[in-house]
């Protein structure tokens, strides 16, 4: 019997089987996406029994589309982007195999939602300075410190932390990287209302919060390289994704150029058009990026990707606003929530103005993501770095 990975015949013929099998419009959605997780058609590249078969990454669109058309529930990525895109490859790369069998089955159903404790007061763009602690304490780990920025907090079952396990070397050396369960005792989530008037994001509190050293991924003093694989990927994910020509934001003010010609004039004309060709270019770098990732884990060119993104959605935003003139400042409600998604399209001009200005912060900030390009991509000189060889605790705080 073969054990070649399968190719796109034959993942075609395998995903018509389970239709077949599992009509989406009389199965349960859990269990429709359960059964599709065992079947190994929820990430085909990964290996049989965590979702996948194994199969070349390439063939997951022409899977996800023949899904769609069938009327196959989602697994709703927009609420679980962390999990999707920065938990799971982490865990594949890092976690043990008890790891993986406990955690990646109701992290792709939806089941269990994931956050990501990285940022602190004192460690935003600096991450490798963080200061929350984990103490060892026999087989388990106890937490203490502060996390901010932190999106879905409020509605996450488990997290992806990175502490200071040894004060005593250089920041970089020191960490070690945890899942964490987001229900334990000692864990407090408080929001944090934005310039949207909302509370997408939050503040994590930690105090004595005990992890097993079962759900430490990768090795102690690790932390700083498993949290590159997270990242990596995050600007894949938050920069990168799969999209069609005119979606996302270009494509709203596109659709407002279109319908309101008493809108136009010759200079938005040049405006929207060069906006229009930018968001294009950078739609088609980032279709080249999935491609690569066919080869493995991203690189340092999905910082690239992400800076892109953070750009033109600030520009494009702000180009929606100059295009309706006084129409555009009207704000439609100023009511604090806590969101379970963030959803720039169906939205108002106001909120995707306001909420763009987040995008060259979260996900890494621009300045760090330019400096990534220069020394990874482009290989020009480093920035002059004092700290190397400092041990933790002797940095200035």
């Amino acid at each position: 019997m073969s054990t070649a990975p399968p190719d796109a015949d034959e993942l075609s013929r395998r995903v018509e089987e389970f239709l077949a099998a599992h009509d989406p419009s009389a199965t349960e959605p859990l269990e429709f996406l359960r059964a599709r997780f065992d079947a190994g058609l929820a990430w085909v590249h990964y290996p049989k029994g965590l979702g996948g078969l194994g199969a070349p990454r390439a063939l997951q669109p022409a899977v996800d589309r023949r899904f769609a058309k069938a009327g196959a529930p989602t697994n709703h990525p927009e609420r679980n982007g962390i999990g999707l895109g920065m938990a799971a490859p982490t865990i594949l790369a890092f976690g043990t195999e008890e790891q993986k069998r406990r955690f990646l089955r109701p992290l792709w159903t939806g089941e269990e939602l994931w956050c990501q404790l990285f940022s602190e007061p004192g460690a935003g763009s600096d991450l490798a300075a963080l200061a929350t602690r984990a103490v060892r304490d026999g087989d388990r780990w106890i937490v203490n410190g502060q996390k901010v920025w932190t999106s879905m907090a409020h509605e996450a079952r488990w997290a992806i932390l990175v502490t200071r396990t040894d004060p005593d070397v250089p920041k970089h050396r020191g960490m070690t990287y945890f899942v964490c369960d987001m229900t334990a005792p000692g864990v407090e989530v408080r929001p944090l209302r934005q310039i949207t008037g909302e509370a997408e994001f939050n503040e994590v509190f930690l105090t004595d919060v005990a992890i097993p050293d079962e759900h430490r991924l990768g090795e102690v003093g690790q932390g700083w390289q498993v949290s590159t694989t997270t990242l990596m990927n995050e600007r894949v994910a938050i920069g990168g994704a799969a999209a069609p020509r005119e979606s996302g934001m270009i494509g709203v003010v596109a659709g407002l150029w279109r319908d309101r010609p008493e809108l136009r004039t010759p200079g938005l004309h040049d405006a929207v058009l060069r906006a229009w060709v930018e968001t294009e270019a950078a739609r088609l770098t980032g279709e080249r990026l999935r491609q690569q990732l066919t080869a493995g884990q991203p690189g340092p060119e999905g910082s690239g990707a992400k800076l892109a993104f953070a750009k033109l959605n600030q520009e494009v935003s702000g180009l929606e606003l100059e295009l309706l003139g006084d129409e555009g400042l009207r704000y439609d409600d100023w009511t604090m929530r806590r969101p379970t998604e963030v959803d720039f399209t169906r939205r108002s001009p106001g909120y995707r103005y306001l909420r763009a200005k987040g995008n060259s912060i979260e996900g890494g900030t621009s300045e760090i993501l330019r400096n990534i390009i220069a020394e990874r991509v482009l290989g020009l000189p480093g920035e002059i770095r004092v700290d190397k060889d400092v041990a933790w605790k002797d940095l200035p705080k």
